[in-house]
């Protein structure tokens, strides 16, 4: 990953959000499976909530970004996930408000804030089945990655995370009600983390010089 200005991840982001929402009807049979199944309904109308408010308001800084986008996801459809996001998101924002271009560096700080602020948020850890166990290995990858592959890297450990978990029962949020029913079925949420993985890349790789 090269540093990019406000104005590209702006862009990137907003094609990656446009292909993460029709993954709703995926997102929702794998939610209902364990949960309520709302959330493809979530992420369908978060991520729209982000593309319109970044396109109303476009953000100079990166911490205005990640403000922006934790305020509309949150309110985009009010559910455990869309607060979770929202406030890993404004934690970010936190840290790197005034930054003005994504380094490697920053989009590491960015991961760091976003993942203990959800931990604290929704008491979870590590090995609970839950958005952390994708969310966690991917930006220790991206940490160490080289010029180039971090996000393949990033996706790479956060499917590993996803699979490393998917045949244990979760031990927090509405999946833990179901108990050993929930075994076999991987977690909504770290699932969710990764296709947005998957969408950053493909929209990256359809904005590179040809």
């Amino acid at each position: 990953m090269t540093t990019l200005t406000v104005p590209e991840v702006g862009a990137i982001l907003d094609q990656a959000l446009l292909t993460l929402a029709g993954q709703r009807d995926h997102l929702r049979d794998l939610d209902a499976a364990v949960g309520d199944g709302d959330l493809g309904i979530t992420v369908d109308r978060g991520a729209g909530a982000i593309r319109a408010a970044l396109a109303e308001t476009p953000p100079d800084t990166f911490g205005a970004l990640l403000r922006t986008a934790g305020t509309a996801f949150a309110g985009g459809n009010p559910s455990t996930m869309a607060a979770l996001v929202g406030t890993g998101l404004l934690a970010a924002a936190k840290e790197v408000d005034g930054e003005r271009e994504l380094s490697p560096e920053v989009a590491v700080r960015i991961g760091d804030s976003a993942q203990r602020r959800i931990a604290e948020r929704g008491k979870a850890g590590l090995g609970d089945k839950t958005v952390l166990d994708a969310l966690a290995p991917s930006v220790d990858a991206l940490r160490k990655a080289g010029e180039g592959e971090r996000l393949a890297a990033m996706i790479a450990a956060a499917r590993e995370g996803v699979e490393a978990t998917t045949d244990q029962p979760a031990r927090k949020g509405r999946a833990a009600w179901v108990g050993e029913r929930g075994t076999g079925h991987p977690d909504p949420g770290a699932t969710a983390y990764l296709l947005f993985l998957e969408s950053l890349l493909s929209a990256v790789t359809e904005r590179a010089p040809r």
